[in-house]
């Protein structure tokens, strides 16, 4: 079996995101007219793999969705954008993943989320698939999938010698012995509270909050910082890019997958970091989730500008 080092597999979730913008949030029993109602491609596992793909990376991503309309669109798009989707299985039983978002004029939203087949990609689908990871140089997931089945992928991947970046959101605490197979983690400050018990909001703090990670056997812990960019186990801080945000929405995303892709081509970790954060900054210029998600000449044009 060849090996592709610059092969990344995405492992995650896959939602259809149904927002309402109205004048504001409907109370209990309410009911408001007047909303502007849209449809847009979400969930983590697919914004990492579409950020990934667009950054020009070789993406594989392996998912389940509902035998459904939904469902046939997300795989459409991905496709679209250069992913390879021969491991995305369709549930014949449960639905694609949906969130029903109301949002308001100031920015306030209520989430709804009914995981669907998300909820159903399991073990013996990521054995099925397990040449694919092999053959990966790096394994790239979240947590909107079972926690077993993360952890089942992470052991396969280290076992194969493929570079397991873990991104440990939606917040929650995870087992030692997953967080042991894992090389990269990359975790928001709230994250990082969650799972270490520490608020990293000083320098000290955050050098605690790595040390405890390390401890667990992760070998480079990443935080980002949003505006104030990211603070790297080893190199400490990098400065993200300031500009005039719109939407944050997926930005977390769009770092993981261009960072992902830049390590997969052999940039070291801090050009790696500069580069997702350039992805990063723009995507919050943009509205939306996957609409926002910059293409590799659009990162790369950033850069040059921003540093000339």
């Amino acid at each position: 079996m060849e090996r592709k080092r610059n092969k990344i597999v995405v492992i995650g979730s896959v939602n259809t995101d149904m927002i309402i913008k109205s004048a504001r949030l409907p109370k209990p029993g309410e009911t408001i007219l007047g909303g502007v109602f849209s449809i847009v491609q979400g969930g983590k596992g697919a914004n990492q793999a579409v950020a990934a793909a667009k950054a020009g990376g070789n993406t594989t991503f392996i998912a389940r969705v509902g035998d459904d309309g939904f469902g046939e669109t997300a795989i459409n798009s991905y496709q679209l954008a250069g992913i390879c989707t021969d491991f995305i299985i369709k549930d014949k039983t449960f639905p694609t993943g949906v969130a029903l978002i109301n949002v308001s004029e100031q920015g306030e939203n209520s989430i709804s989320v009914a995981s669907g087949a998300n909820a159903m990609l399991s073990v013996e689908d990521i054995t099925a698939c397990r040449d694919s990871i092999r053959s990966a140089g790096i394994l790239l997931m979240q947590l909107e999938t079972p926690i077993d089945t993360i952890h089942f992928a992470a052991g396969l991947a280290k076992s194969n010698n493929v570079t397991v970046i873990l991104n440990p959101a939606p917040a929650q605490k995870l087992p030692d012995n997953l967080l042991a197979q894992v090389d990269i983690l990359t975790p928001n400050e709230t994250e990082t509270e969650i799972l270490t018990g520490i608020l990293p909001d000083t320098e000290e703090n955050i050098k605690k909050a790595c040390d405890l990670l390390r401890e667990k056997g992760i070998k480079t812990i990443i935080i980002t910082l949003g505006a104030k960019g990211v603070y790297h186990s080893e190199i400490g801080f990098v400065k993200g890019f300031r500009v005039d945000a719109i939407d944050t929405t997926a930005a977390g995303d769009v770092f993981n997958g261009a960072f992902a892709v830049a390590l997969s081509q052999g940039k070291g970790h801090l050009e790696s970091i500069v580069f997702a954060n350039a992805a990063a900054a723009l995507s919050v210029q943009k509205l939306g989730a996957q609409s926002s998600i910059p293409s590799i000449s659009e990162i790369d044009k950033f850069i040059m500008e921003w540093e000339n």
